[in-house]
């Protein structure tokens, strides 16, 4: 069957240039944004009640952008000054590069891994003394806490924000023939809106073992995966899934 329409379960990319724009253009196919799930931000009060004292950590973890701005706005929210000599650590460029928006760059101790966690390590392990902050969402992934205990050292982790399932009740006599999911909060979410849900025509490309395990446990079938030695990335998984369908 032909692929039409695509549905991606996360919001639109804020950039000119996106991949997926490039897709629908060269493959004249329709691709809608919405996100399953968003992320609501815990109040200061909810971090104070964790026994969270910004002023105790010398060092701060990050993973995401998300982690990066709720950081910033409960240390607003607090009135806490983050001082110029606490040490960054950002598990990707993209994180180290949003840092930005908060601090001089050139100015502050910022140390940035590859693009996977595991990768960080390295560079935490030089600084085993520091007390080190990991600011996360209540979902977290099992191995950043199996990494930083592994390596012994002092860390904290603080819940700065949650993941909320989006209501998807306008959706309810919607069809798409490819759904996009990135997470196994996605997948969740599609269920807990919809505990009916039929595949029938519709395709599934999710990304990540974990997501594709989540798809599995739901009984859905994977038609589409990335990233692949092949197709690394999401767009390019589903191009090469058009190109060879829509041929027909």
């Amino acid at each position: 069957m032909k692929v039409k329409t695509i549905l991606i379960s996360q919001p639109e990319p804020k950039v000119d240039n996106s991949p997926y724009a490039e897709l629908e253009e060269k493959q004249k196919v329709k691709i809608d944004f919405i996100p399953f799930i968003h992320v609501e931000g815990a109040s200061s009060k909810d971090v104070r009640q964790q026994k969270i004292d910004l002023s105790k950590f010398t060092a701060i973890v990050l993973t995401s952008r998300n982690a990066v701005d709720h950081f910033f706005r409960i240390a607003e929210e607090m009135r806490y000054k983050v001082p110029d000599t606490l040490r960054y650590f950002c598990q990707s460029e993209a994180v180290a590069y949003y840092l930005q928006k908060y601090v001089v760059y050139r100015k502050r101790k910022i140390y940035v891994g590859k693009r996977t966690f595991p990768e960080l390590i390295p560079l935490i392990k030089k600084y085993k003394d520091e007390k080190f902050l990991l600011p996360s969402s209540d979902v977290l992934k099992p191995e950043i806490p199996k990494n930083l205990d592994k390596v012994g050292v002092d860390w904290t982790r603080g819940i700065f924000y949650k993941t909320v399932i989006s209501d998807l009740s306008h959706l309810e006599k919607v069809f798409y023939d490819v759904v996009v999911f990135f997470s196994p909060s996605g997948i969740k979410s599609l269920f807990e809106n919809f505990p009916d849900f039929k595949q029938n025509n519709t395709r599934i490309a999710v990304f990540g073992n974990s997501t594709i395990k989540a798809a599995k446990e739901h009984g859905l079938e994977v038609n589409i995966q990335a990233p692949t030695p092949e197709t690394p990335s999401m767009t390019m998984a589903l191009e090469k899934y058009i190109k060879e369908h829509n041929k027909k």
